[in-house]
């Protein structure tokens, strides 16, 4: 008799609760907004019958190139944490980029490139490319950063990317078609020049080339579409939600050697760790300066 009257009660208990959640989601509430949420809708994508990058308009009248391209929409839609943190850094670091690239003639879309290289960070990747722009130690000198044991300008954000818009005119003159430059900046104007003459295509869409350099352009492109159309896949945000500029500080002019960074800044009434966050190109915990060379270090307010 006991256990009907247990069972009987788990049962209404059930019910109850299922009743009160059919409310909440039904109503008009927070509470009810807040569910909704919860609720993740997985669909596939619809492709527009136009993309363009860099004002070059993308075949997607093509199967191969629909297909490739909605792969990346795909793979890119779902990746919710990536997104979210790309959606948010850019507040911080594209405002500079825009302005950087408009002075120096570069297509605002080629900035999707920091995105798909480094997820707007300055990271490492295995192959030993660092920074935004993930440049190669030898690329980097040749760019005129840099690099050594206790300075890597390829971490300082402004300087490298001034490096990069150098470095896109120059494969723009060679390839001609900023298409081409991104899968160049891939994989290497020497390769991607190399399966033009192998291949006698002159166009990143007829070319087959690795399978890292096939989804590149794509995956650029999916950057490009989900970011300013964020809504559209899934991600509301409101404007206030991204990371602020680091833009208040003060420059403070060396020309000396500093034997420990921690005491500079301590000196300059910051810590080490806030130090090496506005100066990301200081590698180690010393200045070394034999040659006397004028360096810039920030200091924030």
């Amino acid at each position: 008799m006991k256990n009907r009257i247990d069972k009987r009660i788990t049962i209404g208990i059930g019910i109850f609760l299922i009743l009160v959640m059919f409310l909440l989601i039904s109503s008009k509430t927070p509470t009810s907004r807040y569910f909704d949420s919860l609720i993740q809708k997985i669909v596939p994508i619809t492709l527009d019958s136009k993309y363009y990058f860099a004002n070059e308009i993308i075949p997607i009248e093509n199967f191969d190139v629909a297909e490739r391209l909605e792969r990346e929409l795909l793979s890119n839609t779902y990746q919710h944490t990536s997104t979210i943190l790309h959606l948010k850094l850019a507040k911080r670091y594209f405002p500079l980029i825009e302005e950087v690239f408009e002075k120096e003639g570069i297509p605002d879309d080629m900035k999707y490139l920091a995105v798909a290289e480094s997820s707007l960070r300055n990271s490492m990747s295995s192959a030993g490319a660092k920074g935004f722009w993930q440049f190669m130690n030898p690329t980097a000198k040749e760019l005129g950063l840099e690099v050594t044991e206790f300075v890597d300008e390829r971490n300082h954000f402004e300087k490298s990317t001034f490096a990069a818009c150098q470095y896109l005119k120059k494969i723009r003159q060679k390839f001609g078609s900023w298409t081409l430059v991104a899968a160049a900046y891939n994989m290497g104007p020497n390769g991607l020049q190399s399966a033009i003459e192998e291949q006698k295509e002159d166009n990143y869409y007829d070319l087959n080339l690795s399978d890292e350099t096939n989804r590149y352009v794509f995956r650029i492109l999916a950057i490009k579409e989900i970011m300013q159309n964020p809504e559209k896949y899934g991600f509301y945000m409101d404007s206030n939600v991204g990371y602020e500029k680091m833009d208040k500080y003060k420059s403070v002019v060396v020309d000396t050697t500093i034997e420990s960074l921690a005491d500079f800044a301590h000196d300059h009434g910051i810590t080490y760790r806030k130090l090496k966050l506005y100066n990301p190109w200081l590698l180690k915990s010393s200045l070394p300066n034999k040659t006397r060379k004028v360096y810039e270090i920030r200091i924030p307010d």
